[in-house]
């Protein structure tokens, strides 16, 4: 796996041995990207940054295993990351990642399962900020884990900002729901064997 483009641009990452982590494909990860970095670095009017500044976005990297995802954001211009994982294997690689790239500032680590994560968040409190772009990569046997994860954050309580993306990636075989709360799908795009789900947050759905 490598970085495919931004600040890290080419650098190569590590993955989890074992078939218990599947870490999103470099083609994929271009395919996403694609989509997600003007949202990422605040180019979306068409406007562009000025050279080594970040953008505002906060991403939310869900059952994050390597980083691969997260860590593609930083590199694009991620405001900050917050990766979510709870396996020990996959949390060694990550800080690896993290580590092999020189990052230092601009993202956190919850070693904890994203349900966890998702309860501690919702409760009322200091927050760090609500998320403009939320990846979700359950284990694509885990139907249970994509409906609960995609209902939480379709419930708002504060976890998401208003307008904000959340994407998941599944079997293409697989069947989401098109809406999960506040969440509706608009846009399905296929390659190989998986498929990205992109849901938008409606109006006044977002929460507090």
């Amino acid at each position: 796996m490598r970085i495919i483009a931004g600040t890290y641009g080419s650098r190569r990452l590590e993955a989890p041995p074992g078939l218990k982590t599947r870490p999103t494909s470099d083609r994929l990860r271009e395919t996403l990207f694609n989509v997600l970095t003007p949202r990422i670095n605040g180019t979306r009017g068409g406007g562009s940054r000025e050279g080594g500044t970040r953008g505002s976005a906060a991403f939310l990297d869900l059952y994050a295993g390597s980083g691969a995802v997260g860590l593609e954001a930083l590199s694009r211009g991620a405001a900050r990351v917050t990766f979510v994982e709870r396996a020990p294997a996959a949390l060694k690689v990550l800080r690896r990642n993290l580590e092999r790239l020189g990052i230092e500032r601009g993202f956190e680590v919850r070693a904890e399962s994203v349900a966890a994560f998702l309860r501690s968040a919702a409760k009322a409190g200091p927050k760090p900020g609500p998320y403009e772009v939320v990846f979700l990569d359950p284990p694509y046997d885990a139907a249970e884990e994509y409906a609960a994860t995609l209902g939480v954050l379709g419930e708002g309580q504060g976890i998401l900002a208003p307008g904000a993306l959340v994407i998941a990636e599944h079997r293409r075989k697989q069947s989401l729901e098109d809406r999960y709360g506040g969440l509706k799908r608009t846009r399905l795009l296929e390659q190989g064997d998986a498929s990205l789900s992109f849901y938008a947050v409606e109006a006044g759905a977002a929460g507090t």
